[in-house]
């Protein structure tokens, strides 16, 4: 495993897996790594309510919380998102980049159904309890980049590199029995050729005519050569994402005594994700038959899972109080559904013959593009589970923390073989670069609500921890930082949540072995909630 992550790179290694777009550690880690959602009440202290109680994003987090409940509620948490980052390739001497990427999405909406045995009912020490079902948004995916970059000759750890060899096609070339080709892949290749259907996206950079089968004087099969280039290599790219994880649950929390409060909760998962991808490369040399290409793919991900919590919550006093839960590893199922085109240009000048059908090839701007097919898996994210304790100061307000652990080396990718679209493939070497990359984290979250007749003022904070194991000079921490206010009038309520988010990224376009560009993302987020409800 590489000490640099690759956050997002290319599908290009050959014989990783006989489908289109290879999983590996980054699509366990997009499914793993959730935010805290629910009410504006909730996003504004931060996600802190594992002990607070009383609080309808405790469904999705400790269901222990629903027994604190006095009075029933429904409600719906509309939500937008305004996204920014800037890029720079490190090292690189261009200017950063900035893409916006903005949303409008429903937060979390549900009902809660409380009851309550009157004070004067001594029957059973169980004093009620509520039912809650609703919907929860858990994670965001809509983020968006883009970086420019120049790829000159330099030399590193000895070794003089052209901008080619540190391009993406220089990726591609591979030797017969090193670096990942196989005499099976060159035939692969072949068989491609005829049918006109490329069954992975090197393949399909053979039929755009940036690569070739490289043979020796005997004719044997060497492994595989790329188109010619010479001076410097522009590189432009974007990489543009949305979607999110959503989670309908159904939970039940008890009152025992007006002091332990028990919940259970069930939980079903519902995810889609889009990625769209541009790559290009540019050089001017006269002498080359390639301008410039183009890869564009679009990888659309859905999926369904289901999870299971349990939780308590303990008033030492009236005031002071205590809370845990757990929630089981999520298991989900996944299909990919992947698609890629090159567009290349080549010009009629220029002495390289490196492809067969050069120089008599495909002179000007052609597109080659592969819809292909579908492919099943699963996924099982890691175990979760939280500690929390909160302290109310009457009628003037609460203060509340939490603490949460997640193992995010525990998620495994597996085959789905019961699938149409599945197979038998191990993803062993998967799961090992899994446990290689990630580490246990703990998550914190604090929050503070001040009471004013009936007015709210809410503010929070959390700090999501880093969830690599190596590479640990880049930080990738996610920092949330969260106001509110709230109305409470009769038998309804209204509450604005205001969340800003901090994230760093790193991206490499490709796999180099270390000579590839590396980009650096800095992502903030603003998402502002309304909550409007009504009690009865």
């Amino acid at each position: 495993m590489k000490k640099r992550i690759i956050w997002l790179s290319l599908a290009l290694v050959a014989g990783q897996a006989g489908h289109a777009f290879a999983q590996d550690a980054s699509d366990a880690l997009r499914y793993s790594r959730l935010q805290f959602g629910g009410t504006a009440r909730t996003q504004a202290i931060g996600g802190a309510n594992v002990a607070l109680g009383a609080d309808f994003g405790n469904l999705t987090s400790n269901p222990a919380g629903l027994g604190l409940f006095q009075k029933s509620e429904v409600h719906l948490t509309p939500g937008i998102g305004i996204g920014q980052s800037d890029s720079r390739v490190d090292g690189g001497t261009g200017a950063a980049q900035n893409e916006a990427r903005n949303s409008f999405h429903i937060g979390s909406a549900g009902a809660v159904f409380a009851t309550r045995r009157p004070d004067n009912d001594q029957t059973s020490n169980w004093r009620g309890g509520a039912f809650a079902l609703g919907f929860t948004r858990l994670a965001d995916f809509n983020t968006g980049f883009r970086y420019g970059n120049t790829l000159s000759n330099r030399t590193v750890n000895g070794y003089n590199l052209t901008g080619d060899d540190q391009s993406y096609l220089a990726s591609l070339r591979r030797t017969v029995g090193f670096d990942g080709y196989t005499q099976a892949d060159i035939d692969k290749i072949r068989a491609d050729r005829k049918t006109g259907q490329y069954s992975s996206l090197n393949r399909l950079a053979d039929g755009a005519y940036l690569t070739d089968i490289a043979k020796d004087r005997n004719g044997n099969d060497l492994g595989v050569a790329s188109t010619t280039r010479k001076g410097p290599i522009g590189q432009a790219g974007s990489v543009i994402s949305r979607g999110s994880v959503s989670q309908f649950d159904l939970g039940y929390g008890a009152n025992y005594r007006d002091r332990l409060y028990l919940g259970l909760g069930v939980g079903i998962v519902s995810s889609n994700f889009t990625q769209t991808r541009n790559y290009t490369e540019t050089e001017t040399d006269a002498t080359t038959h390639l301008s410039d290409y183009t890869l564009h793919d679009e990888l659309r991900t859905t999926g369904t899972g289901l999870n299971a919590r349990i939780g308590a919550i303990y008033r030492a006093t009236d005031a002071l109080r205590f809370g845990a839960s757990i929630q089981t590893p999520t298991f989900m199922r996944l299909t990919d559904n992947y698609s890629a085109a090159f567009t290349t240009t080549f010009t009629a000048q220029g002495n390289d013959v490196v492809a067969t059908s050069l120089p008599t090839g495909p002179v000007g701007v052609k597109v080659l593009d592969q819809a292909f097919p579908l492919y099943a898996y699963t996924i099982t994210t890691p175990f979760r589970a939280n500690g929390g304790v909160a302290y109310t100061l009457g009628k003037l307000g609460f203060i509340s923390g939490d603490v949460e652990y997640v193992g995010y080396g525990q998620a495994r990718l597996h085959n789905d073989s019961q699938d149409g679209n599945g197979d038998n493939y191990s993803f062993a070497a998967e799961n090992s670069d899994i446990q290689a990359s990630y580490k246990n984290t703990v998550n914190i979250r604090v929050g503070a609500e001040g009471r004013f007749d009936v007015f709210r003022v809410r503010a929070g904070y959390a700090r999501y921890g880093d969830p690599y194991k190596i590479d640990s000079n880049n930080e990738r921490a996610q920092n949330f930082y969260t106001l509110g206010a709230g109305l409470r009038q009769g038998n309804f309520f209204l509450d604005l949540a205001g969340v800003y988010t901090q994230l760093n990224q790193y991206h490499t376009p490709y796999d180099l072995g270390g000579y590839e560009p590396l980009v650096k993302v800095n992502n903030t987020r603003f998402t502002t909630s309304v909550t409007a409800g009504i009690t009865f």
